[in-house]
């Protein structure tokens, strides 16, 4: 069981929802980034997702895209993104962190090689949007055999015939895209999310988790209801861009997860 699974029995025991907080590796730099990771669990984040900075983004939309590239210049890398989370783990031996980006600086790092590294750093889980399920066999089944959970997104667009290979080796949580398009480009309804998240939980025992277009604690707990919880990246990104402190990133993030915890 990893530390994914564990947090879901455990809300689930509860008969609370999750609240999943993304933020980018090394935005706006290296040492406030770590801060902001580190306050997260007691600003009632459940699960943090850590954006791993690259430099196509194809699945993000302007706000994330531009954080990536603040870190990319402070010199943020895939090696270093590991360490923050290894020195997150210092402190926090129990909250749930998934890695999300692309497979290109995974592909560069050596496949065997980052699968040790991510484990040795913390990280339970994998987020890598461009690499499809007909590609299993490069990363999602060596990063399950190796302990690792390896989520998969499912959108609007997945239709009833592509939604069983979608699931098919998918662990941890289905993470649900409520609206097309890229981070950050629409609000997300819970009337539309409503069916969707039915119809995936037809198909499969794994927690849904849905994200994009989540800016606000009513809005949170809108989407929560009708899920196993919600995620919010682009609004939580916004106020770090902004240049706010940690402690009022944390409030804004606190009233964010209140939000979804009132579901």
């Amino acid at each position: 069981m990893t530390r994914i699974d564990a947090k879901f029995a455990e809300l689930t025991a509860a008969g609370k929802k999750a609240f999943v907080a993304y933020v980018m590796a090394g935005d706006p730099d290296e040492a406030k980034s770590l801060e902001i990771v580190k306050a997260l669990p007691d600003a009632g984040v459940d699960i943090i997702e850590l954006g791993l900075p690259f430099t196509d983004p194809m699945a993000d939309g302007q706000t994330i895209q531009l954080a990536g590239q603040r870190a990319l210049d402070q010199g943020m890398t895939l090696d270093k993104t590991l360490a923050l989370a290894a020195a997150f783990r210092e402190t926090d031996t129990t909250t749930p962190i998934v890695l999300m980006g692309y497979y290109n600086p995974i592909y560069s790092h050596g496949v065997d090689k980052f699968l040790t590294d991510a484990i040795k750093a913390g990280i339970d889980g994998l987020i890598v949007v461009d690499l499809p399920p007909e590609e299993d066999d490069e990363l999602c089944i060596p990063a399950q055999k190796a302990g690792l959970n390896f989520i998969r997104l499912a959108t609007p667009t997945t239709d009833d015939k592509r939604l069983p290979t979608v699931l098919q080796n998918t662990s941890g949580f289905v993470y649900y895209v409520s609206v097309t398009g890229t981070t950050g480009a629409a609000a997300a309804s819970g009337a539309d999310v409503a069916p969707e998240v039915a119809r995936i939980k037809a198909k499969t025992d794994l927690p849904v988790i849905v994200g994009f277009g989540v800016r606000t604690p009513e809005k949170a707990q809108e989407i929560a209801a009708v899920a196993d919880g919600t995620v919010v990246g682009s609004a939580i990104v916004s106020e770090i861009a902004s240049g706010k402190s940690v402690e009022e990133i944390a409030a804004y993030v606190k009233s964010l997860a209140d939000g979804a915890h009132r579901a």
